[in-house]
């Protein structure tokens, strides 16, 4: 695969992780107060503390995840929020019929956008990100450039000349 191609696809999978949570996420910091009521109802301590410090990582990890800054910490913090979250609200376990298989559903859901999250702290946001942007300004050049090759002397073992300029010290015997 190709560097624009793969690039491209991190840039895509980037921006569908992030689809997941951000509308969530934002409809939730309207309502923070709905939200901490759900959280009461749910049997969690402190629900407007949780609720709070939920919408803060399920509005500004999307965030981040899209532009690309701190892979790993927002991949681990989205990834740890999608199952700790999964576990209280959508316990299917305590359901029977329909409403037992729409919450299993959603709980898998949240599984698998965990399992999202750390293959993305794990691979990266890719070149065309924050954080690909800065790495490549770090290192000086904007692509990765071929190495050119070895002259033949080299190649052969034979000793290399070497450049006009300051000659090597010697440590004293």
């Amino acid at each position: 695969m190709t560097g624009r191609t793969q690039n491209g696809m991190l840039l895509v999978s980037r921006l569908l992780l992030a689809a997941a949570l951000l509308p969530t996420g934002i409809a939730r910091a309207l309502n923070v107060s709905g939200f901490a009521l759900t959280l009461a109802a749910a049997g969690l301590p402190s629900p407007n503390a949780l609720a709070t410090a939920a919408v803060i990582v399920q509005v500004f990890g999307p965030l981040a995840i899209i532009v690309g800054v701190m892979p790993r910490f927002s991949g681990l913090a989205l990834a740890s929020f999608a199952a700790l979250m999964a576990l209280p609200l959508h316990g299917f376990w305590h359901l029977t019929g329909a409403s037992a298989v729409v919450e299993r559903s959603l709980f898998l859901a949240d599984l698998g956008l965990a399992g999202g999250f750390l293959i993305y702290a794990l691979t990266g946001p890719g070149a065309w990100s924050w954080y690909g942007w800065r790495r490549d300004r770090a290192e000086g050049s904007p692509r990765p450039q071929a190495r050119a090759a070895k002259p033949a002397a080299a190649k052969s073992g034979a000793r290399a000349k070497r450049p006009a300029g300051r000659a090597p010290t010697r440590a004293a015997a």
